[in-house]
């Protein structure tokens, strides 16, 4: 069970990768195409119900389809991993789709009962759903890579972060006092020579600044 992430007073979690504009676009063209597959496969299922092979192969569909809903619902509320789930069903939905193009357009033919739709319009869409499934692939992988769930903190509401701390009350803009050579006149921190001796003897091992 995950743990709950404490946050520090004052400021909240948010997700930047939500907010770009880039990532708004992937996802809302992820669950467009999501609709539009579950429409395309509604559509062939219901239009060619009585010849399909069998009837779990219609409910499967259906099934199918349902669940493209339900990734469109998620994926709206940046749900990151129903991304890779889809673009796998995608795959298989190409395998499937390539193989009942062709028998859709091989019934087409004098002496065949048609389905509620015409043979040749449900083997097009069939076609359809390809392409359609090779682009769900594509944006689905686009959008689990721009990584959505990633968490920051940030001060609540937005605010930018506080100012750093002042000394004294006032902004230290100037060197420190503790810093060498800044308790000395401005003309003696240049010239060594004015440097005034601080009491201690000279024991001939380093120049004397004096002389």
């Amino acid at each position: 069970m995950p743990q709950s992430v404490q946050v520090r007073d004052g400021y909240e979690l948010w997700h930047p990768n939500r907010e770009k504009a880039e990532s708004t676009t992937t996802k809302t063209i992820v669950a467009f195409v999501l609709l539009i597959s579950a429409a395309l496969l509604v559509i062939i299922t219901l239009g060619g119900w009585e010849r399909l092979q069998s009837t779990t192969v219609g409910i499967m569909t259906i099934g199918w389809a349902a669940l493209y809903v339900l990734f469109a619902i998620l994926v709206m509320r940046w749900n990151r991993g129903v991304l890779p789930v889809a673009a796998a069903l995608a795959v298989i939905m190409i395998i499937f789709a390539a193989v009942a193009a062709g028998g859709w357009f091989a019934r087409d033919k004098p002496g065949l009962d048609s389905p509620a739709l015409p043979e040749d319009l449900l083997g097009l869409l069939t076609l359809i759903v390809i392409p359609v499934q090779a682009l769900l692939v594509i944006v689905a992988m686009i959008g689990f890579n721009q990584a959505w769930n990633v968490e920051e903190e940030r001060p609540v509401g937005g605010a930018p972060p506080p100012p750093p701390p002042e000394r004294g009350g006032e902004t230290v803009t100037g060197p420190r006092p503790e810093e060498p050579g800044t308790d000395y006149p401005p003309e003696q921190r240049t010239n060594p020579a004015l440097i005034e001796d601080d009491g201690d003897e000279w024991d001939g091992t380093r120049p004397n600044p004096a002389v």
